[in-house]
């Protein structure tokens, strides 16, 4: 038997356990792109029923170029087929890329964490064997979802083949962060690093292609992007599938570079060594130890946020060009239906709302940190002493809202600094104003996970849920002509326009009642329920 059949040794029933585990937790995700693709073919008819309808929709999407960040260029509003790749290509692959991630990461280094891959390797198993099998599980689980939302989405009235190339172009994204994580699970020191690695890549990328697009750079910053190349099938408007077979070979190729890495890398180790604490701690109370947990993301987000401040403050003195070059903002401007002064005022908030989700991320995963401590055995030590339950748990929410609000803010002076050098009508106060209104909205989004870590932990999903059903309704929920009681839900949607002749701000007031109501619930029930349960 050669050496590389040998390191191969066990994979098939590897695989099929594996597969048995993480079809359970790809499901969702399948299920997300799925209801993302068909309820725009099934909605469109009925939202925009003629011509007149669709083309108001098109001037819309053309008035706030703020869109164009998330979902890329709109080809043509004017079909179904058409709305749906404007509205799902870009968001459905990241979703699927986003899975496939997580499952590669959870399916090796998670393993090594847990202990597991030192029992898996007692038994007959060769040392590629896990890497193998976590990789074929997220290329099974992205064709999977590109195969049952291209199919679903035909079924429910959308032209065959537009529909099966966008569902193919969900599976490529797929496939190629699989491949990426492959490499950063070589990379990172535990499973954490090594989704930082590869969610802040898919995330880099996904950012650049937007902001390539939305400001007509040169083709060859999209085309340098992998994400670019899904933008080149253009469904509905072309439907090319040629630029598919890159992502193939660019998959192929990374993950060969991921087995190259893998060995030559210690088990549990990663190129990224872990520096170990000294013999004696220095840590005095539980928000520095908060503090100390969280140290390593905070600092790399905080270095993120201002360069994402940079971006989009880049892309806010880009508006005026940006609403000059488009017929469509012209004829909305002309119609009377709004002025300048009130659209910049809705692009900049639309902008702030984006950097508001964004930055409820990292306040999400301190709160989590909670529950991974508890479930390593690490915090029923700490409450054995005199140390309440409440100040712990108050040590980590209030890092948490801390770090999140000062993220927004910064990014928010940064975008005002740079939108008041530019000639606009809206300068810094204006900016730092809407930044301030932002905050109560990503307050509540991190309370949601504060109550579901507190109160039922094994739930703990549904803090992300939050986060994404927010990210849907704010950017798209307006586009779908959806009731105020469903836009409601979102809490970005209370955010007033600080820019307008009268504001009304009486939604930052309910926004704090329910912030305070979830909080509560999360102190109430993690003094209450068991450890790690």
């Amino acid at each position: 038997m050669s050496t590389a059949a040998a390191s191969l040794t066990g994979t098939r029933p590897l695989l099929r356990v594996a597969l048995r585990h993480e079809g359970r937790l790809l499901a969702p995700w399948v299920l997300v792109v799925t209801l993302l693709s068909a309820s725009s073919v099934v909605v469109y008819p009925f939202v925009f029923p003629d011509l007149a309808a669709r083309r108001a929709l098109a001037g819309a999407v053309e008035a706030n170029p703020a869109l164009g960040l998330v979902f890329g260029p709109a080809f043509d509003l004017t079909t179904v087929d058409g709305f749906n790749a404007w509205r799902t290509l870009a968001l459905g692959g990241f979703f699927v890329a986003l899975g496939a991630v997580l499952s590669v990461t959870r399916t090796t280094r998670g393993q090594e964490d847990s202990g597991q891959a030192e029992l898996l390797a007692s038994g007959v198993m060769g040392r590629s064997a896990r890497l193998l099998t976590g990789v074929a599980v997220a290329l099974v689980g992205s064709l999977a979802a590109g195969v049952v939302a291209g199919v679903v989405t035909g079924l429910c009235g959308g032209a065959w083949e537009a529909s099966l190339l966008l569902g193919a172009t969900y599976t490529a994204s797929g496939w190629m962060f699989a491949a990426v994580a492959a490499v950063t699970a070589q990379l990172g020191s535990d499973a954490r690093t090594a989704n930082a690695l590869a969610v802040g890549t898919l995330g880099t990328l996904f950012l650049a292609r937007g902001f390539c697009v939305s400001l007509d750079a040169p083709v060859w910053t999209v085309r340098a992007n992998p994400l670019g190349w899904m933008l080149e099938t253009r469904p509905a408007s072309g439907d090319h599938w040629a630029p598919l077979l890159p992502a193939v070979a660019f998959t192929v190729v990374v993950v060969t570079v991921g087995f190259a890495l893998q060995a030559r890398r210690d088990v549990g180790q990663g190129a990224i060594a872990q520096r170990p604490g000294p013999a004696r701690g220095r840590v005095r109370g539980p928000l520095l130890l908060a503090l100390r947990l969280n140290r390593a993301p905070i600092l790399t987000w905080a270095v993120a946020f201002h360069l994402l401040g940079l971006v989009f403050g880049y892309f806010t003195t880009s508006i005026t060009d940006l609403v000059a070059g488009s017929t469509g903002v012209q004829q909305v401007l002309a119609s009377g239906a709004t002025t300048p002064e009130q659209l910049t005022g809705a692009v900049v908030r639309t902008l702030l709302s984006l950097v508001g989700i964004i930055a409820a991320v990292p306040g999400i995963q301190i709160v989590l940190r909670v529950r991974g401590e508890e479930l390593e055995g690490r915090v029923e030590p700490l409450l054995a002493g005199a140390l309440p339950r409440a100040r712990y748990y108050a040590s980590h929410v209030a890092v948490a809202l801390t770090v999140v609000t000062g993220y927004l803010v910064g990014a928010g002076v940064v975008v005002g600094l740079m939108a008041a050098r530019a000639d606009l009508t809206v300068g810094l106060v204006d900016v730092v104003e809407q930044t301030l209104a932002t905050v109560p909205a990503v307050w509540t989004v991190v309370a949601v996970a504060v109550a579901v870590v507190g109160a039922r932990p094994v739930v703990s999903l549904a803090a992300w849920g939050a986060l994404v059903a927010s990210f849907l309704l704010t950017l798209l929920g307006p586009t779908l002509g959806l009731d105020d009681l469903v836009l409601g839900i979102s809490p970005f949607w209370h955010v007033p326009d600080t820019t307008a002749p009268s504001p009304d701000r009486s939604g930052l007031g309910w926004l704090a009642l329910v912030t305070a109501v979830l909080v509560a619930v999360g102190f109430v029930g993690f003094r209450r329920r068991d450890l790690a349960r």
